[in-house]
């Protein structure tokens, strides 16, 4: 029956979360767990009288993983942008590239780092150069955060050892040094398109301004651009707190990796040393205490009570954050409580459709359907596993179509989505823009480039 589909959650859902965030114009977070809660009501395997705890259970879940990061980088960002660290980084960056050329900077920066370190992360720690840079060049805000999402993106969905795509490749039986080489190879120009020619036609179209956001002021981030580079910490200590989380960030994914391959014992003292250190809670909290003692000598002059409440306001902003992304995380997960992602690829199996394009649009769907797009790419791998023999290529250009799939039309129910949004400082709609739309021209036209390369290149 109808009503006892999947489809009857979703549909509910969609129309909650638009007529309260779109029409109504609910505070984000209001919006989101109400649209959570109704549909644990129209999803019949679950009670109604479950429907709040599910719904607080799955918020503490997001929780967990989000909580102590964001609010690091809400310390981070707040004291690289007021202590002029980020607009240091930015001048050295805008002095090796030229002004013309500054999204180049961002862009590059955010693809590598992206490969060891989750989409989000990179985000936190890219964004407020990204806000510095506007600060500056007063122009190209949206290309900005167009070639931020394109880079880390690319990778965090295409190139092991991203967790994604590393449980990908284990999956569809893929040699790892082969998904990493073709992974980053189509990576590159779909995300150059996506964030470099797609930034620069909405960029030449529209321009956003610069607001507040995790605690920074614009009118004095515009004031410190002013300021002579004697007047700024050092590169080397400007740079340590985007520095220092990446590198163990990926110490730990090298450790696992070698591990995995049985080069260093899985319950060795490396390991274990490499995923505290490593550990995104950890390693943000590190990044905070080094950008946050550059803060103190830059601008508190041993002001302790005036540095302490600057802090706190900086943790008042993460915490919004942390409620809005949890929250979006949360309207996912309830949809797939109700089903909706096993529901959609179930069906769309049964159209007998070519494996590449069946495999990208069961990522898609579900991508779509529940928001996470490491969820999409799993579930389409597992799916798509067993049917991998009869694909007439090398089934990495399996595993590519699928992360391109998942990787399409992030919307409300994406916690990626009120990540870029509120770390950015930017709109709904400019997120749409930027993000979402930035997303899915990378998703289709990667679709397109791996179709014609497993028919030129097939590597069986």
């Amino acid at each position: 029956m109808v009503l006892e589909s999947p489809i009857v959650p979703f549909a509910v859902g969609l129309v909650v979360v638009v007529a309260l965030l779109v029409w109504l114009k609910l505070p984000a977070f209001v919006g989101l767990i109400i649209a959570a809660m109704a549909i644990g009501l129209a999803t019949p395997e679950l009670a109604t009288g479950e429907v709040p705890a599910q719904t607080a259970e799955e918020f503490g879940g997001v929780m967990v993983s989000i909580g102590i990061p964001i609010l690091m980088a809400a310390i981070i960002g707040k004291c690289l942008m007021d202590s002029g660290a980020a607009d240091r980084v930015v001048r050295a960056f805008l002095s090796l590239t030229g002004e013309k050329r500054s999204e180049y900077a961002l862009m590059g920066s955010s693809y590598v780092l992206s490969i060891p370190v989750f989409f989000d992360n990179v985000f936190y720690l890219l964004a407020p150069l990204g806000r510095s840079m506007k600060a500056r060049t007063g122009v190209k805000f949206s290309l900005y955060i167009s070639v931020l999402a394109a880079g880390a993106l690319a990778t965090h969905m295409l190139v092991p050892p991203t967790p994604g795509p590393l449980a990908m490749s284990a999956e569809l039986d893929v040699d790892l040094g082969l998904a990493m080489l073709v992974g980053a190879a189509v990576a590159l120009p779909t995300s150059m398109l996506g964030g470099i020619v797609y930034g620069r036609f909405l960029n030449s179209r529209e321009e956003f301004p610069l607001r507040e956001a995790m605690g920074s002021d614009p009118e004095d981030l515009q004031e410190r651009t002013d300021r002579p580079t004697s007047e700024l910490p050092g590169l080397l200590e400007s740079s340590l707190p985007i520095a220092a989380p990446v590198v163990l960030i990926a110490g730990n994914t090298t450790a696992n990796v070698l591990a995995d391959q049985g080069v260093i014992a899985a319950d060795g003292p490396i390991v274990a040393a490499a995923s505290f250190l490593g550990d995104p809670n950890f390693a943000l909290t590190v990044a905070a205490i080094l950008a946050a003692y550059t803060y103190y000598r830059m601008e508190m002059r041993g002001n302790r009570e005036l540095f302490n409440n600057e802090l706190t306001e900086a943790i008042k902003s993460g915490g919004n954050i942390i409620a809005i992304t949890a929250a979006g995380g949360t309207f996912g997960a309830m949809l797939a409580t109700a089903g909706v992602g096993e529901w959609i690829a179930g069906g769309l199996e049964e159209f007998g459709l070519g494996l590449l394009f069946t495999g990208w649009a069961i990522a898609a769907v579900i991508r779509v359907a529940q928001g996470s797009g490491t969820v999409a790419i799993l579930t389409g791998a597992g799916i798509m596993a067993p049917l991998a023999g009869d694909f007439n290529a090398n089934a990495v250009y399996l595993m590519m179509a699928i992360g391109f799939g998942g990787m399409i039309a992030p919307w409300y129910n994406d916690s990626g989505f009120w990540v870029v949004s509120e770390v950015a400082g930017i709109t709904q709609m400019e997120t749409f823009k930027t993000y979402s739309a930035v997303c899915t021209v990378m998703s289709t036209s990667g679709l397109i480039l791996v179709f014609v390369l497993q028919l030129l290149v097939p590597l069986a």
